[in-house]
C-alpha cells in the first residue's frame, strides 16, 4: 500500500503542476526522441547497405579479377603476368571447392551501347556476359519466359534475356519473347590519312526472357534493370574476340564460409595457372560491409552521445524542480511525518514523483521520436539522391533502453531531492512559513 499512496501522491502533485511538469518533461521528451531518430536513420543506413549487397548477390560473395595494375615498392606497375582467367576456372571452382554454393563468370558493358529493336524503337544499355547459373546464384527471379540454358553458353546461341527498363524502353507495354533485336559494337581504326573513323557493327540476338526489377547498386551506380544478359561464350565470340574472363563471382555456402571459400578458389587457380595467383586480386562482399557497419556505429555512437546530452540537461531540470516542490511542501512533509509517515513513505513519494514525469517524458519522446524518424527519413531522400527511399527503422530494444533510461535518470536525479525530503524535521518543517 505504501508505493501505491505513494504513486497517487506523486500523480496529485503533478496533475497540481501541470505546466511546470510539462516544461520540466521537456528535456527528457526531446532526449529521447533525438536518440530514436538519430539510431532510427543510422540503423535504417545500414539497412541499405545491406538490401544493396542483396542486389549483388548477398553477403556470403566475393568477386575474384585480373589485375593489370600491382603495387611494386610504394607504386604502381603494370602487371606483367601473361596468365588470366577463363571459364574453365568458374566450373573448376564448382567441382573442387566445397565451400563454394556457385561461381559465374561475368563480361561487363555498363551502358552507352546502342540497342534497337525490332520495330525501331532505340535504346542505350549496357550488356552482361553470363552462365546459366546467374540467376540462380543472384537469387533473380524471371519475369516472362526463360533463363539462358547450359546447352546455350556451350553453343554460343544469340539469345538474350533484358533487364525491366531495357524491356519497357524497346517494347513498351508488348511481350519481348520471341522477338529480335540488335546490338550495336562500334569498332574505330585509323584511315590512310591517320585520321580516326569508326564502323558500327550489330549482332542480331532472339529474346528469350525479361527479369523482374532489381534496382540500382550504390557500390557500382548502375542499373541491373538496364542490362542485356546474352551467354558468355556468345559474348567472347561476337564482342572480346578472346577467351578471357575479367571478372568471377563466387558464392560461399554461407557468410562464415567465405575466407574457407577463398583459399579454396586460390588453392584452384594456383593449381591451374603454373602455380600461380598473383595475378588476381580478390574482393570480399563481407570485409566492405564490415567496413561501413564500422562506419556506421561510429556515426550512431557520435549521433547518440550528442542526443544524449538533453536526456542529461533533462534529468538536471528534473533534479530542479523536485528541490523546488521539496521547498515549497515543507510543511506538508512535517504535517506528513507528524500524523506518522516514516523517512521511507517521503522518499517514495518524491523518488516516484520524479520517475513517474521521467517515464511520462520518455514515452511522450518515443512517440515523438518515431514521427521524428519517419520526417528525417523522408529528409534523407530528398538530400541522398541516389536511394528511392530511407527506411527508419525503430527497433522494441531502443524503445526498451530509452524507456529504461528515462527510469533510470528519474531515480537518479530525483533520489537527491528525495533524500532531503525525507531527512527534514517535523518541527522544523512545520515552522516553515
Amino acid at each position: 500500500m505504501r508505493i501505491v499512496e505513494a504513486v497517487s501522491v506523486g500523480i496529485s502533485a503533478i496533475r497540481s503542476n501541470k505546466m511546470r511538469s510539462l516544461l520540466t518533461m521537456l528535456g527528457i521528451i526531446i532526449g529521447v526522441a533525438s536518440v530514436l531518430a538519430m539510431i532510427a536513420i543510422g540503423d535504417g543506413a545500414k539497412e541499405i547497405v545491406q538490401q544493396d549487397a542483396q542486389k549483388l548477390g548477398g553477403a556470403n560473395q566475393f568477386f575474384v579479377y585480373r589485375m593489370w595494375y600491382k603495387r611494386v615498392n610504394n607504386r604502381w606497375v603494370r602487371n606483367r603476368s601473361s596468365e588470366y582467367l577463363k571459364y574453365e576456372d568458374v566450373l573448376a571452382m564448382e567441382a573442387e571447392c566445397p565451400t563454394v554454393r556457385a561461381a559465374t563468370p561475368q563480361i561487363w558493358n555498363w551502358g552507352g551501347v546502342l540497342i534497337q529493336a525490332s520495330g525501331g524503337t532505340e535504346t542505350r544499355a549496357g550488356w552482361n556476359g553470363v552462365d546459366a547459373n546467374y540467376n540462380t546464384a543472384m537469387d533473380w527471379n524471371v519475369k516472362d519466359g526463360r533463363f539462358i540454358t547450359d546447352e546455350e553458353v556451350r553453343n554460343a546461341s544469340k539469345v538474350c534475356v533484358l533487364g525491366d527498363e531495357v524491356a519497357t524502353a524497346l517494347f513498351g507495354d508488348r511481350s519481348p519473347l520471341g522477338q529480335e533485336i540488335k546490338i550495336a559494337r562500334d569498332s574505330e581504326y585509323h584511315n590512310r590519312w591517320g585520321q580516326k573513323e569508326g564502323r558500327r557493327y550489330t549482332e542480331r540476338f532472339t529474346v528469350i526472357g525479361t527479369f523482374v526489377p532489381r534496382g540500382t547498386s550504390l557500390r557500382f551506380g548502375v542499373s541491373f534493370d538496364n542490362l542485356v544478359f546474352i551467354p558468355v561464350s556468345t559474348i567472347q565470340e561476337r564482342f572480346t574476340g578472346n577467351d578471357q574472363i575479367p571478372r568471377i563471382t563466387v558464392y560461399a555456402n554461407t557468410v562464415d564460409d567465405v575466407p574457407q571459400a577463398v583459399e579454396e578458389v586460390k588453392t584452384v587457380i594456383r593449381k591451374r595457372h603454373r602455380n600461380q595467383d598473383d595475378f588476381i586480386e580478390i574482393f570480399e562482399m563481407q570485409a566492405g560491409m564490415a567496413q561501413l557497419d564500422k562506419i556506421s556505429k561510429i556515426i550512431k555512437i557520435t549521433l547518440g552521445s550528442i542526443a544524449g546530452f538533453s536526456l542529461l540537461v533533462g534529468g538536471i531540470g528534473i533534479m530542479n524542480m523536485m528541490l523546488v516542490a521539496v521547498t515549497e511542501r515543507t510543511r506538508e512533509i512535517g504535517l506528513r511525518k507528524a500524523l506518522g509517515a516514516k523517512r521511507l513513505d517521503i522518499l517514495l513519494q518524491f523518488l516516484i514523483e520524479s520517475v513517474i514525469m521521467c517515464g511520462v517524458g520518455g514515452a511522450i519522446g518515443v512517440g515523438l521520436g518515431i514521427l521524428a524518424g519517419e520526417a528525417m527519413a523522408m529528409l534523407a531522400v530528398k538530400i541522398v539522391k541516389i536511394v528511392p527511399e530511407w527506411p527508419a527503422v525503430v527497433s522494441p530494444q531502443w524503445i526498451l533502453i530509452s524507456v529504461s533510461v528515462s527510469a533510470i535518470i528519474g531515480i537518479s536525479f530525483g533520489l537527491y531531492p528525495a533524500l532531503k525530503a525525507s531527512s527534514l524535521s517535523p518541527i522544523e518543517a512545520l515552522r516553515k512559513d
